[in-house]
């Protein structure tokens, strides 16, 4: 700031930011779009989140945020030729940093802090520290750089993008779940950065970085020995929950003997057809087809025996015979044995009246590089059955709870929203979790806040 004669402090000149002027858009949303494909090391896998922001994206929207426009910097970038090529300069930075390889890179990130940290300094009339002093351009920027708030953080993936760039980042969510994913992103490694693991086969001299030949020891750095606790704690628990609960959980057996991991199990809620001379069980889905990729297309066909009263499904790749509309929308429920149709409010009244069911539908089993999808068998049916869960959530879904799946079929209780094995798995690693804290506790004698950071993890 400068004095004026009147006594007060006149306002240095706004500069324009990059991203107000230029972006190399094409470039972002290479790297946004390839984000959706990542399945190692990104934080959709701690935990899903809804309309999370691609950290490609988060990272180049903050990065120009904080830089100077060279258009804005006449003394320095006194023509149209000169402000394009510092502009283009910049771009280069942006497209080096939203590469998902790079996003480690501490040259690269040095770079680009340093890059901020100039534009910040303009502002304020000062000099930047030294571009080859990284630690000093990362104290400077916590000392002097504005903090980037967002108000409405939900996974945290702009706090998490401008802690990356060395600004200070305050993030804020009224759901307790973002939350927890936010101080999981960027509040609790920092707390436990560069400590060994305490889990009992950790070497808590180092870590083995390399295969083979290439094989040494390296000091535990960052967040590696939290990570490491994670995974073998994780390890632990996965365990534990087989032996008590494995046997519900079949593997799928393939047409050719073979057995193959089960992703998912697929289920339809049910209720009595409304019409007496039927009384099968209604499914009620809204879709019979499992999978829409071009190579790879799946329905589920239901299987109709009027005498037993029973509607079945089997798996095919072909759409013939398959109805083209599911049995249930918006208006209401139709039963494919006999025709009879049903408002949403039949619905909802079996619901209090607990005549609601449920059906197994599919098996998606894990294949060569694409799902495979197989029909339902006695042998799931039946482990499904023994599933009986020792606690269950009564309390009532809040009356304004309108949007959460099943409440639209009179779903008033949040432990209805489960099946019986879910609600046995869940109490099972409820269970464990409290294990785990105990066992950091108690055998390895780490802190309650480190035992608290590992919890949480395996909580998410």
């Amino acid at each position: 700031m400068t004095s004026t004669p009147g006594g007060g402090d006149a306002q240095p000149p706004y500069r324009r930011k990059l991203i107000e002027v230029d972006l190399p858009l094409a470039a972002i949303n290479r790297e946004a779009a390839r984000e959706k494909s990542l399945r190692h090391g990104h934080p959709s896998t701690l935990h899903l989140w809804w309309a999370r922001r691609p950290l490609a994206a988060c990272r180049a929207v903050v990065f120009a945020s904080m830089v100077d426009d060279p258009s804005s910097l006449p003394d320095e970038f006194p023509t149209a030729e000169a402000q394009h090529e510092e502009r283009t300069r910049l771009h280069g930075i942006i497209e080096k940093l939203v590469v998902w390889e790079n996003g480690n890179d501490e040259t690269l990130l040095a770079q680009a802090r340093w890059e901020i940290a100039r534009s910040v300094a303009r502002s304020r009339g000062e000099a930047p520290p030294p571009r080859e002093d990284a630690p000093a351009v990362l104290g400077w920027l916590a000392a002097r750089a504005p903090a980037v708030y967002d108000p409405f953080c939900g996974g945290g993936s702009i706090p998490l993008e401008a802690q990356r760039l060395g600004l200070r980042a305050v993030g804020t969510d009224l759901n307790p779940v973002a939350v927890l994913i936010t101080k999981a992103l960027i509040e609790l490694p920092p707390k436990f950065a560069n400590l060994p693991p305490a889990n009992p086969d950790a070497d808590r001299m180092g870590m083995t970085a390399g295969k083979g030949r290439n094989a040494r020891r390296v000091a535990w750095r960052g967040a590696t020995g939290l990570a490491d606790d994670i995974r073998w704690y994780g390890r632990w628990m996965r365990e534990r929950a087989r032996e008590r609960i494995g046997h519900l959980y079949p593997p799928a057996r393939l047409a050719d003997g073979g057995e193959a991991t089960v992703i998912a199990w697929l289920w339809a809620r049910t209720v009595p057809c409304p019409n007496p001379a039927c009384g099968v069980a209604m499914p009620l889905m809204t879709t019979f087809q499992l999978s829409k990729k071009e190579n790879n297309r799946y329905w589920t066909q239901p299987v109709i025996d009027r005498e037993a009263k029973t509607i079945s499904f089997e798996v095919t790749n072909s759409a013939d015979d398959v109805p083209d509309d599911g049995t249930v929308d918006g208006k209401g429920v139709v039963c494919l044995a006999c025709g009879t149709g049903a408002p949403l409010a039949y619905v909802r009244e079996q619901s209090r009246a607990e005549h609601i069911g449920e059906q197994m539908t599919g098996i998606v089993v894990e294949g060569d590089r694409k799902r495979q999808y197989l029909a339902v068998t006695e042998e799931h049916t039946k482990a499904a059955s023994l599933a009986q869960a020792y606690w269950r959530p009564e309390q009532k879904m809040p009356s304004t709870a309108h949007k959460v799946s099943g409440r639209g079929y009179g779903i008033s209780h949040w432990h209805q929203l489960f099946t019986e094995r879910q609600l046995c798995a869940l109490t099972t690693f409820v269970d464990l979790l409290g294990g785990v804290r105990s066992m950091i506790l108690e055998d390895h004698g780490a802190d309650a806040a480190y035992a608290d950071a590992v919890a949480t993890y395996l909580a998410l």
